[in-house]
């Protein structure tokens, strides 16, 4: 019986859909829920004196993380009401992951998104880690403030994320990367991430990146995205610079931003915020408060 990710049926479903004037005789898995499992999640700090590499596997659902696990490295529960969706967990030595169960398929599923549940609400210690999260069409809750974590990594397909620094990051974040597909994804006090390098890549969709919080360093942002709305918004006083490459993009620049061609800067002191942007098409927003 081939093993077929949930992350998949998406796909599977879309494509058929589309693909409605043609007339397929394919298999069809009727997927009953069952009662809700509510399974309790705890993941204990690694026995070696390093790092913790954190990958969070998420297929389709709600995905909510924040702060605040003391005696585990992670602890949290997990609801779901299709058995297939059974968390797993997988420790080896410092590398740690926790990933939806697959659903078993032979044909195309039948069910209706709303009779759904699948929900992750986590807590993370503040022991340094490597945390990875790779998720499909989901809702995604994330503040990562007061944590440790020496780098980030985010991949997610059809998603809507809110992403929040609320407490500065308490370790120099080496990389912060954000990959999306058609998604709309708002991040806030980003400054507090304490990154040296972000790199956000998406398709279409509508994006946030609010830079509020405080440097610890100079920092430095790689935008690139397909037709989007892109809002960015950086603190009055920050000193910031942002230059725009692309097609048909219209910038919209409201507060102290000084342009000079294709490039705009808010004066400000301290540890510099510099911003490249490469869109193909849509709409640049810059804001300041």
């Amino acid at each position: 019986m081939k093993r077929i990710t949930l992350l998949s049926v998406i796909a599977v479903v879309a494509f058929v859909t589309l693909a409605c004037g043609i007339s397929f005789n394919l298999p069809v898995d009727e997927i009953v829920t069952g009662p809700t499992t509510v399974d309790e999640i705890l993941i204990p700090f690694p026995e070696e004196d390093a790092p913790a590499e954190v990958t969070l596997a998420f297929g389709a659902g709600e995905l909510d993380l924040s702060a605040g696990a003391e005696n585990a490295l992670i602890e949290g529960t997990a609801k779901y009401n299709i058995p297939d969706f059974a968390p797993e967990i997988d420790i080896n030595d410092t590398e740690i992951r926790l990933a939806t169960g697959n659903l078993e398929l032979t044909g195309i599923p039948r069910l209706s998104i709303d009779d759904l549940e699948n929900e992750w609400d986590l807590q993370l210690s503040d022991y340094p880690m490597d945390l990875k999260i790779n998720a499909g069409a989901y809702q995604g809750d994330f503040d990562l403030g007061d944590l440790s974590l020496n780098s980030l990594e985010i991949s997610d397909g059809a998603a809507e994320v809110r992403l929040d620094f609320s407490e500065p990051n308490k370790v120099d974040m080496s990389r912060f990367r954000y990959s999306t597909g058609a998604s709309s994804v708002k991040m806030t006090n980003l400054a507090n991430a304490n990154f040296s390098l972000m790199t956000f890549r998406s398709g279409a969709g509508d994006y946030t990146l609010d830079f509020s919080g405080e440097l610890q360093r100079d920092a430095n942002v790689v935008i690139e995205s397909g037709i989007s709305k892109i809002t960015i918004i950086v603190p009055e006083g920050m000193a910031a610079e942002i230059s725009l490459k692309g097609g048909l993009t219209n910038v919209d620049a409201d507060g102290d931003w000084d342009r000079s061609g294709s490039t705009y800067s808010l004066p400000g002191t301290g540890y510099k915020l510099t911003i490249q942007v490469e869109l193909g098409a849509g709409n640049l927003e810059l804001r300041t408060y």
